[in-house]
């Protein structure tokens, strides 16, 4: 039988306490725990005086992701490296200092004709009598994001016009994004199309945080005594554009709300949906996916609920696609039914 080597002054107990010892080394002690909670209150109390600065900077950032810009390295001057043949890119000036990055695909039974065409003559395109849809994107990238290109291409395909723009801020367009800043670009593109486009039917497709910019020149319109021709809104929400990126941070870090509640106040980071939907009066079309995980169906469905109430069924149509496509937020212009929807609810906007 084999023998265990024993030091001297070793003994089965000492052998048990080493062992004991051992297994509790991965074990913090509470007093260690105690130590690191007084350190995490410590460094909070440190930072309170500097939240609001903080939370301003990291909500601008978050509501406006711009800096995001795939395809990484692209020329958005050169809408053609995209297999947009049909398209020009100009730049329009909404006010003093600020640029706007904008393309302009003309209807795809122009492609031919289109060929080696200026500005100019895209211009006077608008004014051919075929439906002009205005399409503002959401928070991330510029306009020459996938699902971007893919609904001018149905637009496109449909024989209207898709004119795409990045408010102030995003891609190539100059300055920093505001709620008041990014209305105001897509109002001056309103303005400037309608100064163009003669009788032709002009629709504003609004996606994600596009949606809120949509509603708010839609009610400064209305303040005017204009209203839009026809308005789509796609994976849209409530009001509050901000509250989707931090809802993952409330529910882990619920401490956070109350720092950067006060925040949202001053800033006014609210695109208010819903209280602009009580003043609207143009034909409104929904669309949503079961599945969006930014935002929840049931929210764009009272959403519906409400603009059905002030206007009637004929007005306010909605849409949703089933989860199980996986559309997600930017997928629903893959549906192939997506194209007769589009059609259907222009169609109806001639009748109007």
């Amino acid at each position: 039988m084999r023998k265990r080597n024993v030091e001297p002054g070793d003994s089965s107990s000492d052998v048990r306490k080493e062992r004991v010892q051992r297994g509790n080394e991965t074990q913090s002690p509470w007093w260690l725990w105690l130590k690191r909670g007084l350190l995490v209150t410590l460094v909070i109390y440190i930072l309170v005086p500097f939240m609001p600065t903080i939370s301003s900077h990291l909500i601008k950032h978050l509501v406006y992701v711009r800096r995001i810009r795939v395809p990484f390295f692209l020329d958005l001057s050169r809408p053609a490296d995209l297999s947009l043949n049909h398209t020009i890119n100009m730049y329009l000036t909404s006010e003093e200092g600020i640029s706007l990055g904008v393309w302009h695909t003309v209807p795809e039974n122009q492609w031919k004709e289109s060929q080696g065409k200026d500005l100019t003559w895209y211009q006077k395109s608008l004014g051919n009598g075929s439906p002009i849809f205005i399409y503002l994107h959401g928070d991330t990238g510029t306009r020459a994001a996938s699902h971007r290109v893919g609904v001018a291409n149905m637009l496109s395909s449909l024989g209207y016009h898709a004119l795409v723009m990045d408010y102030r801020g995003f891609g190539d367009s100059t300055g920093q994004p505001t709620e008041a800043g990014v209305t105001t670009d897509a109002l001056y593109l309103y303005n400037w199309v309608k100064a163009r486009s003669g009788s032709s039917l002009v629709v504003f497709w609004g996606h994600s945080l596009g949606t809120g910019v949509t509603t708010n020149s839609a009610v400064k319109l209305m303040e005017q005594g204009v209203v839009l021709d026809g308005v789509i809104l796609e994976g849209t929400f409530k009001h509050d554009a901000y509250q989707n990126a931090f809802d993952w941070f409330y529910w882990q870090f619920p401490v956070l709300k109350y720092f950067f509640s006060d925040q949202m106040a001053v800033k006014k980071i609210a695109f208010p949906n819903d209280e602009n939907l009580k003043k609207m009066r143009s034909p409104l079309l929904f669309l949503h996916s079961e599945d969006d995980h930014l935002t929840p169906i049931q929210d764009v469905q009272q959403l519906y609920e409400m603009a059905l109430s002030i206007q009637n069924s004929e007005r306010v149509k909605m849409v949703s696609f089933s989860g199980s496509l996986g559309y997600l937020h930017n997928g629903l212009y893959k549906d192939p039914q997506t194209p007769g929807i589009i059609k259907q609810f222009a169609l109806s906007l001639k009748d109007d």
